[in-house]
């Protein structure tokens, strides 16, 4: 019996199979395109563009960076990339994704795996690591819904928790066209992965 057909094609013309990605069909270009029309939040953001993944990640990527000291490149690199699946699998808020059930997770990890390997990452980075960029992760959620998403402080503070100010500071969430965050995503992706 054949295999239900699981590729898509990408604008770079790779056929990524998304139940087996091999990391040769991994294009950074693809990646920064999808997840620059990858909205947060369902789209349900204040502003005149959407809140994209890519934009997102970029964020997370600069807390990463100051929060750990003297990060190494390979993991700002995985901070970057933190969501990176997203871009062909598009974005669920959290317990949507939980109640999806393992299916999702595990599909998350085989292209979190490829992804890695295709831009020499661990397949799986260390957990000390992976924790890290959890933390910078929520500290952009809080961000997110106190900026764009019409939360209180207080209510995302019991979600999220509240950082530290001094953490935040001169990270003022700004929203910009797709075209323009697609290249400032790939800019900094090449600019880590020529120091890694």
């Amino acid at each position: 019996m054949r295999r239900p057909r699981a590729w898509q094609r990408m604008l770079s013309g790779r056929r990524l199979d998304l139940l087996d990605p091999t990391p040769v069909d991994i294009e950074i270009a693809d990646i920064a395109h999808g997840l620059a029309f990858v909205a947060r939040w369902n789209g349900q953001t204040n502003g005149d563009f959407p809140y994209s993944v890519a934009e997102h990640s970029l964020l997370v990527e600069a807390l990463f960076t100051r929060m750990v000291r003297a990060a190494e490149p390979r993991w700002q690199l995985a901070a970057l990339l933190h969501d990176a699946p997203e871009y062909v699998i598009g974005d669920m808020i959290s317990p949507v994704k939980a109640a999806v059930g393992p299916g999702y997770g595990a599909l998350d990890e085989r292209l979190t795996a490829a992804i890695h390997i295709r831009f020499g990452l661990p397949a799986a980075i260390p957990v000390k690591v992976k924790r890290q960029i959890k933390a910078a992760d929520r500290v952009s959620a809080w961000m997110e819904a106190t900026q764009i998403a019409g939360f209180s402080e207080a209510e995302a503070t019991r979600f999220f928790g509240r950082p530290d100010a001094t953490l935040i500071r001169g990270l003022d969430i700004v929203l910009r066209p797709p075209r323009d965050v697609r290249e400032a995503f790939a800019a900094r992706h090449d600019a880590l992965l020529a120091q890694v």
